[in-house]
Order: structure tokens, then sequence, then C-alpha cells
């Protein structure tokens, strides 16, 4: 606990000393009975901040963030919203197994904080922390998320020490976040209510109607609004796949962002809509051509699909295959990528803790036997973090794994699974028997293209 306010000390006379604008938050405090040495800080205003920070022995801890918006601080069941920008130093101490009624903020810039989480608090009061919100009719729910609307304005006005222009956002915010319960209604009351084929009166929607959704700094402040506004040009996207359903709809999608007016929120929707369907295009040079023809002017965006269009065109059918070596085997002993030269190989990349890939597992099992004794090896490639080692033995013995079961070096940090440009599992590689490229993006078991493809090649 020492080093620690020696750490945030030390920053602050850096800061002194230099005189320099101060351009990050500070995030301290301590967790009583935390069941992991390891809190989580993710980002809800930027999607792709994530840092770990680790616990000291008593539970203190401290991290820096440059990255300004709204997070949440997150530890198993437990999760605090945070409202950071420079300058602030907020404190955050619970006790793990009373998190509710131990949870306590302070410090710097703590008041916004403070609000979020009175907010969230106020609406599982009013809306429960189960689904049957959802199964409502029409006038009740809306009633319901009325009321949470009210509740929450009334809550930001009794706020104390919050500025205006934090308000003025939030108060937009707030209605945002009823237009979203609006807009769901259909889909979560069709199936929480079990009702297939449910549509919602006209009337109802009437709120929505005229919404504008090219406004920038609301876009950028609330994920309500943003995914209102992603919602709108997805459902257009939709509608021109309908008149012709042959389209990729990652392409129509990118079309359609063309003609989006504002530039920030293009660049967005654009970088949103592609970032991982290009890791699975069937037609590479066609998303990425329609990519170029949206109009992206982020540099950062533009920088990064371009490095993962490069990279996928190594990866195209006939390439060599990247290459692991020395993976451990659960047979015992390691295996390498080119000990399995001479066969087709179909790579199973996957981990214990991932459901998509466990509905897998019959489907996978029935395509080995199918093909068993044939000239194809079948290989699963364990991602899962050291930590669940013999998670994955114990599920290899459970679920009485066929094929060849190998445990990754460095989980999603393993440069085969960096080489391939993995972003999602499971996923699925066929390599024909000179250890060249198929596909890097094979067909699961459980779609039969799979077996048509092994029978067009004659395995």
């Amino acid at each position: 606990m020492k080093k620690l306010w020696l750490l945030i000390a030390g920053i602050a006379i850096v800061s002194c000393k230099n005189e320099a604008p101060v351009d990050y938050a500070i995030v301290t405090g301590k967790i009583a009975n935390a069941d992991k040495n390891e809190i989580t800080l993710y980002g809800i205003s930027d999607r792709s901040f994530r840092n770990k920070i680790t616990l000291s022995d008593d539970g203190s801890f401290v991290d820096t963030v440059k990255v300004a918006g709204q997070f949440v601080l997150y530890q198993g069941r437990n999760a605090t919203p945070l409202y950071l920008k420079a300058g602030n130093n907020v404190t955050v101490n619970y006790d793990a197994k009373d998190f509710d009624n131990s949870l306590a903020l302070a410090g710097e810039g703590a008041e916004i904080s403070k609000y979020l989480v009175a907010k969230g608090k106020k609406t599982v009061e009013l809306t429960g922390k189960g689904t049957d919100v959802y199964k409502q009719g029409e006038v009740d729910y809306k009633k319901t998320f009325y009321s949470v609307k009210t509740a929450q304005k009334e809550l930001l006005n009794a706020a104390t020490g919050i500025d205006a222009d934090y308000k003025a956002k939030e108060e937009r915010n707030i209605q945002y976040e009823y237009l979203g319960k609006i807009n769901m209604y259909k889909s979560y009351h069709s199936y929480y209510a079990k009702k297939k084929d449910f549509e919602p009166s006209k009337e109802f929607l009437s709120e929505l109607e005229g919404l504008d959704y090219n406004n920038e700094e609301d876009y950028v402040f609330s994920p309500s609004y943003k995914s209102l506004v992603i919602g709108h040009y997805q459902k257009k996207a939709s509608e021109a796949l309908k008149n012709n359903p042959d389209l990729d709809r990652t392409i129509t999608m990118l079309k359609i962002c063309g003609d989006i007016k504002n530039q920030t929120i293009k660049n967005d929707i654009i970088h949103e809509t592609i970032k991982y369907p290009i890791t699975r295009a069937e037609d590479l040079e066609a998303l990425y051509a329609a990519y170029k023809a949206a109009g992206s002017t982020n540099e950062k965006n533009n920088a990064e699909i371009e490095k993962s269009y490069n990279t996928l065109k190594k990866l195209a059918k006939g390439q060599p295959s990247p290459k692991f070596v020395n993976y451990e085997n659960y047979k015992g002993g390691t295996t390498s990528l080119d000990d399995l030269k001479g066969k087709y190989v179909y790579i199973d990349v996957w981990a214990t803790w991932c459901g998509p890939c466990k509905r897998e597992i019959p489907f996978l099992k029935e395509v080995e036997k199918k093909f068993h004794g044939k000239n194809i090896e079948f290989l699963s490639v364990s991602i899962d973090e050291k930590k669940d080692h013999q998670a994955w033995k114990d599920m290899i013995k459970e679920k009485e794994l066929g094929g060849i079961q190998l445990f990754a070096d460095k989980d999603w940090e393993s440069q085969f699974i960096k080489d391939y440009l993995i972003q999602g599992i499971p996923k699925f590689i066929l390599l024909d028997p000179q250890g060249n490229i198929v596909t890097a993006n094979a067909p699961r078991p459980s779609n039969k293209k799979l077996v048509e493809m092994f029978n067009d090649l004659k395995i």
C-alpha cells in the first residue's frame, strides 16, 4: 500500500515540476475479499479501451487513464460505472462480498460516477433484474420506461458538482436510452413473450420519427444514440437485401455508409462494419474495394484495415500457411504444423469458455467419423489461457474429443493466431497436403458445405 501512494505522489510531483497540463485521470482504490488479483477497466465511450489492473496483496490498485469518457470497472459480477476525464482522481472502494452496500466513490471528479451508480440502481429498482419487463404489453412497457426516464432526469437535476455541459448531454442521452428501449421492444418482446411474428403498433414507434441521425456530439457521447444511428443504417441495408438477397451484407452496408452526411459518424460506422467481416471475407478484393469507395477519412482506421487487408492477402488460396512449433499435445509431447504435412489438415481454433465452439463439437465428431481413415487430419487448437489448462484437459476427456488436440503457447497472443488475424472463435481453416491454404475461412462442421468441400477435393 505504501508503494501505491508513493506512485501517486510521484505522479503529482512530476506533474507540478514540469508544470504541463495534466492529460490523464487516476483511478485508485481497494477491493476487500476480491476473488481474483486483477480487475478490468472497460471503455464504454471507446470500446477498444481495455486495461487489466493488478491488485496488490491487500486489494489496493492504481491506474492512469488518458482516454476520456464513460467506463466500467469490472470484476466478476461486480461492475462500477465511472466517468473519467483529464485531472480526475477517483477512488473506488468496496467489499466484493457485499458490493451493493459497500461501494464508495470519492475524489476529484467522482460526482458524475456517483450519479451513474445511482442511475443504475434506480433503473433496476423500476424495471427489476430479470427479463419480465420485456413481456409487458405496449402500454405498460412504455409506461415503465417513461417512469425510468423521469426518475433519471430527477437524479441528474439533483446531482451536485456536475458541470452544465455534461448535464445537457446526459439529459439528451436519457432520452436516447428511452428511445432505444422503444426501438428494441419488437425483438425483445417477440423473444421473451414467445410471440414469433409480433409487430408493435405504428403509434408505439411514433416517438422515433424525425430523429436526427447526424448529431456528431451525441454520437460520441451517448452509446444509446450511437446504437440508434447504427441500427438506422443497418435497417436500410436490410431493406436493400430484401430486394436482392444475393448481395453481400457487408458490402451492402458499406454502400449505405457512403451516404452518411456526418464524416465522423461515417468513419466510425464504416470501421465497425468491416473490422470483423474482413477477417472472414470470401471475396477479399471486392470487400476492400467497397471499403475504399465508402469514403473513410480516419487515418488510424484506414491504416488498421489496410494492414488487415495486406495480412489477409497472404492467406489467400495456395499461399503457404503460417506455422506453429511445439504446441502441447494432449496425448503427450508436442506437435508442430509441419509434422502434419502429407495430409489435408482441418484446423479448429477454439476455447473451453466459447459457447459457439462447444456447439460445433457434436458436428465435428460426426465429420471426423465420416472421414476416418481418409487423407485428412482433424486438428483442434485451444487458445485457452494457462490458468484454464486443466479445464482444457478435462473437457477433452469429458467430451471424448478426437483428432489431434493441441494447446497454443500464448492464447490470443500466439503468433499463429495473429498471423491468421483471428479475432473471433470458432475459426476453421483447411490446408492441403503441402501445407498450403485451401481456405482460411472453412465452413463450420455444422455447415453441410464442409462435407461437400471435402468430397469435391476427393479427400
